[in-house]
């Protein structure tokens, strides 16, 4: 598996927390921060990826014809 650098921004307080967690578990502060990441990200619920026909009270709407329409709303980290 390939990894990319990047750059985080975390407060002091939050980082000495992952360094203690990092000494006491023996391993890197970087592999404390991906651990928590990949955990985060298995417990974000995942979209479906069909497409399905949808009825309302004025009819049917195929979601594949309004999804170019609706705005990309980014869910927050916190």
């Amino acid at each position: 598996m390939a990894m990319k650098r990047t750059t985080i921004m975390a407060d002091n307080e939050l980082l000495d927390r992952l360094r203690e967690i990092a000494r006491r578990e023996g391993c890197s502060l970087g592999a404390v921060i991906r651990e928590g990441l990949e955990l985060r990200v298995r417990q974000r619920p995942r979209r479906p990826s069909f497409i399905g026909a949808f009825a309302s009270e004025d009819g049917p709407h195929d979601l594949g014809e309004r999804s170019a329409d609706l705005p990309y709303e980014p869910l927050s980290w916190r």
